[in-house]
């Protein structure tokens, strides 16, 4: 059983002590968006560039509060946390964008443009944090440009001109993130835009459907394992490892992605599917051993394992090398996912149990016990000791943590 108001005070607490101190301390006053170059501890500011894909991430969250503040939702100061939003909506608007109209991956603090064309995936983070600040302000431009953004996202993986760094898919591969995330842009453009009478929601909403059922059919197998890379040839049981390896924490990502658009769509069909799919990848991903999801596992468990592919071996290496870190965003998201499948599930004590380990592995393991810093040391190992590690991007990410945390607190609300 969940105790839903001893819950829901638990993340609020959370959020309020321990993550918005930290991030309260991180903003750019002068110039707007947030410093997320630190170290893993987060004691240490090591540069002040701005990854365009974390300042969307940062503009959807401070949007997102100031609308559940303004809700009642949470006692945060409404006027502050819009102030900043409004700020980091107008650096990534002012400097971001180029010619061509994609946005820069990597910025300076002042805004001027470092790194390029190198990931469609900022383009998408500042699509959702534009598409969060219209909802905030009902600012049209906002909302708008989230559309064109949207669809030039769409042009660019429909031509597979669209770079995907810092994890570049290997050629002869197909990567079920490029759906997962644009399920996740386009259920919540599509959102917005029914909020707003727009007459452009009801495409939108038959991309997110469309996008749903790829990531239900194409990437799921009979035995409810999404599998991250697919052979383009549609060999299912292609024996590399790249063909072989599941990411457990993306699927539980996923499933409250696909939870939330089946569940607007009325398929329930597609509901008992994703309750599935989320305990296939608890039980593969959950480490025996240590507890905690493991960042990669083979698609019959344990560790990765299958024949090498052509290419420079990159993303062979990371599986092969990293598969037993323990990080912390398959951990928030996993949180917020149980609680989601138990809602959905009807009660299921399965889902339940599911939470509460995860939760009790998750708050004991990742939060910084140096209060004075606060937040999370968010790469561990294992055994779940801090390492010295890059993930993904040299940042501390913003969004996973409380993007999950105030999910929480709407859904036990």
């Amino acid at each position: 059983m969940i105790d839903r108001m001893k819950e829901l005070i638990y993340y609020k607490e959370h959020l309020e002590q321990h993550i918005l101190p930290f991030w309260q301390r991180a903003l750019d006053t002068e110039f707007g968006g947030v410093y997320t170059c630190y170290t893993n501890t987060g004691d240490r500011l090591i540069s002040t560039d701005k990854f365009t894909w974390s300042q969307g991430r940062f503009l959807w969250l401070w949007s997102r509060i100031a609308r559940m503040s303004r809700q009642g939702l949470l006692a945060e100061n409404v006027p502050d946390y819009t102030l900043h939003a409004r700020r980091t909506y107008h650096f990534i608007h002012e400097h971001a964008f180029l010619p061509n109209g994609n946005v820069s991956f990597l910025l300076t603090r002042e805004g001027q443009q470092k790194e390029q064309d190198t990931s469609f995936y900022a383009d998408c983070f500042v699509v959702l944090g534009f598409t969060e600040y219209a909802r905030l302000t009902g600012e049209r431009d906002a909302l708008n440009q989230a559309v064109q953004l949207f669809r030039r996202i769409e042009a660019r993986l429909a031509a597979g001109t669209a770079r995907s760094e810092p994890y570049p898919i290997p050629e002869g591969y197909e990567a079920h993130g490029f759906s997962m995330i644009m399920l996740n842009v386009s259920q919540e453009l599509a959102d917005a835009l029914e909020e707003a009478g727009d007459s452009r929601a009801p495409d939108i909403r038959s991309s997110s459907a469309a996008y749903m059922e790829k990531i239900m059919t194409v990437f799921r197998t009979e035995q409810n394992i999404i599998l991250e890379v697919i052979p383009s040839n549609g060999d299912a049981d292609a024996d590399t490892l790249l063909a072989r390896h599941v990411n457990p924490g993306h699927t539980i990502e996923c499933m409250w992605f696909v939870l939330t658009e089946a569940r607007k769509l009325g398929r329930a069909d597609i509901i008992r599917q994703a309750l599935e799919v989320t305990k296939q990848a608890y039980a593969l991903g959950w480490d025996p051993v240590h507890s905690g999801l493991l960042r990669y596992v083979d698609r019959d468990g344990g560790a990765p394992r299958g024949g090498t592919t052509p290419g420079d071996g990159r993303f062979e290496r990371l599986v092969a090398d990293t598969w037993d870190m323990k990080l912390w965003w398959p951990h928030s998201e996993a949180v917020y996912t149980m609680l989601l499948c138990c809602e959905l599930s009807g009660g299921d004590a399965e889902f339940a149990d599911m939470y509460h380990r995860v939760k009790d592995y998750t708050f004991r393991t990742f939060p910084n016990l140096d209060i004075g810093v606060g937040e999370w040391i968010q790469i561990r190992d294992r055994q779940g000791e801090p390492a010295s590690s890059v993930v993904a991007l040299p940042v501390k990410d913003p969004y996973h943590i409380m993007r999950n945390l105030l999910l929480a607190i709407q859904l036990l609300s």
